[in-house]
């Protein structure tokens, strides 16, 4: 898995940018920066963050 900021706040502003500027789905992030959907969605999930398809953000 891709070494990702391990604080939570900072990885959510990685993520949604990733997500806003390059990706149009979680699912290509996780893909092209080899990384498991599955992990990703439960550390967020633990730090308080879910994602949301309808708006490719995690809120």
């Amino acid at each position: 898995m891709k070494q990702l900021p391990k604080d939570p706040v900072m990885r959510l502003s990685w993520l949604n940018t990733q997500l806003r500027d390059f990706y149009p789905s979680l699912e290509e992030l996780c893909t092209d920066q080899d990384i498991s959907e599955t992990e990703l969605r439960e550390s967020m999930k633990a730090a308080g963050f879910c994602y949301v398809p309808e708006i490719n953000q995690f809120r």
